[in-house]
């Protein structure tokens, strides 16, 4: 069978402070980020008691000034109700603190909320020990180990503005009604837990969010809190669950990049990406011992830069623990406390 090629219906963002209507009463907005991905998509639903967010964007003075240039403008007329937050990245949750804090409902899963609260009053001014251990196991070259022992890491609260004690909690299988719609939560893992995807009982919209992106795959990674953890494993089963739901109509309302249709198709993309991955690095493996940082190459096929390096580390420690979980490779310490893998 042919699945429907992706399609982008949308293919002009909004700017600045500007608003793109993609559905009745469904309109998709930009905040900007400091970094290559300059920006996360957020959508605002429309209801008789005001706005409903899906995100929030970064929290902070540019954020929040660019919110202010939103609300006075695409949303102006309706107070922000509710804040809803699909997953715990600072990118998506930074600014529902401060939304709270004038009036807002906040919304998510418990995992997110639990995640971002903790983190949020996790502030280091040197990386943790585990952190370090954690650099060292996967290969990170010393000279860069002994800089950032001595620099301050980055930090959740830098970016997220405090968050409430309180929430109401979302949930797999829930239907919420916003915008005129009967929304089904659909909770996906591995690039984040418990994220939530919102789809539409009553036409063909999925809110996404970073679970399914069009374009670029979302980091899986794993870090030095559950330093095993086979995150990948989570992404390629919920991929599966989500394809058994997925239509090439379905207008897909992703957390970055454009709004687009081939659903089913994009979804095996993102499935045969790692996939792929995986087959590259057994034949590095076999090619000798190799520690994660030493497999960058043929995980993502190009150099890596020292300001994407964190993410590259992440990324291949989750796919080498993918490789152990499922008995295709095996690793050993070495003696400067580097894990060294190996075919099985």
């Amino acid at each position: 069978m042919t699945l429907a090629a992706i399609a982008h219906p949308f293919p002009d963002p909004p700017g600045p402070g500007q608003a793109v209507t993609v559905a009745e009463a469904v309109l998709w907005l930009r905040m900007p980020l400091p970094m290559a991905l300059d920006h996360v998509n957020v959508y605002a639903l429309r209801d008789n008691d005001g706005w409903t967010l899906i995100d929030a964007g970064l929290g902070g003075a540019r954020s929040h000034a660019a919110w202010e240039v939103a609300l006075a403008g695409p949303l102006a007329g309706h107070p922000v109700a509710r804040v809803l937050v699909t997953h715990h990245h600072p990118d998506h949750i930074g600014a529902a603190g401060w939304f709270r804090s004038r009036g807002a409902e906040l919304m998510t899963t418990r995992t997110a909320w639990l995640f971002a609260r903790m983190l949020t009053l996790d502030v280091q001014t040197r990386p943790a020990a585990e952190t370090l251990d954690f650099w060292r196991a996967a290969g990170m070259p010393a000279e860069m180990l002994a800089r950032r022992l001595t620099e301050r890491p980055f930090n959740f609260a830098d970016v997220v503005d405090p968050l409430p004690l309180g929430f109401t909690r979302i949930a797999e299988g829930q239907v919420l009604r916003l915008a005129g719609r009967r929304w089904q939560v659909r909770t996906g893992n591995g690039h984040a837990p418990e994220q939530a995807t919102l789809w539409s009982l009553d036409d063909s919209l999925v809110l996404g969010a970073d679970q399914i992106l069009p374009g670029i795959s979302p980091n899986i990674g794993v870090y030095a809190t559950e330093p095993d953890a086979d995150p990948l494993a989570e992404w390629i089963a919920s991929c599966h669950a989500f394809l058994g739901h997925a239509r090439g109509d379905h207008l897909v309302l992703p957390g970055h990049k454009l709004p687009f249709t081939g659903l089913p198709l994009r979804l095996g993309q993102l499935i045969a990406n790692h996939e792929s991955a995986l087959t590259r690095l057994l034949d590095r493996l076999r090619e000798g011992p190799a520690t994660a940082c030493d497999c960058f190459t043929a995980i993502f096929r190009r150099n890596i830069g020292e300001g994407e390096y964190g993410l590259a580390l992440v990324e291949a420690v989750a796919h080498l623990n993918h490789l152990g979980r499922l008995g295709q490779a095996r690793r050993i310490r070495r003696d400067d406390g580097a894990w060294l893998w190996s075919p099985q």
